[in-house]
């Protein structure tokens, strides 16, 4: 009796194990199906032999890949590509950002009022000149913290 029961739970295990595997390798199949049709034009893939292009166009099952910088164009079947590599959605996100920082930087630099600088560093001046030393005084910035003066009272 006990060696019936032993395979009864090796069976049931050996079954959740396919049942497990089986979901799982439909789900990954669900997901490369979604990535294939979802290809549009301007994404960079890379196919299953190890080719990395920019699609050109793409057509019910097949599509065209610009490889080179001669523009060598070649023709696959969607169920070629391995993986999107950089989808043109990211790159006219990533253009947006560059346009954004080229206006930011475009703009003229701002003066911090007294009131955004960190008062526990002092504010540094620039070097002048050997010429401009000789002309007029450098004044330096005290912290601005303010503390009493250290005295043998204070220390008691």
């Amino acid at each position: 009796m006990g060696g019936t029961g032993t395979w009864i739970i090796l069976l049931v295990a050996l079954g959740g194990m396919f049942i497990w595997t089986w979901f799982s390798s439909r789900k990954k199949d669900k997901k490369e199906a979604e990535m294939r049709n979802g290809i549009t034009v301007g994404d960079e893939i890379t196919t299953i032999g190890g080719i990395i292009g920019k699609v050109v166009s793409v057509k019910d099952e097949t599509m065209v890949i610009e490889t080179t910088r001669d523009h060598t164009r070649i023709r696959l079947l969607k169920s070629a590509v391995r993986s999107v590599d950089v989808p043109a959605s990211a790159k006219r996100v990533s253009a947006e950002k560059v346009a954004e920082t080229a206006e930011k930087k475009a703009e003229p630099d701002k003066k911090l009022a007294p009131a955004e600088l960190k008062e526990d560093k002092p504010v540094k001046k620039t070097k002048k000149t050997k010429k401009e030393e000789a002309t007029a005084e450098v004044v330096e910035e005290a912290p601005a913290t303010e503390e009493a003066p250290a005295t043998e009272e204070n220390n008691a």
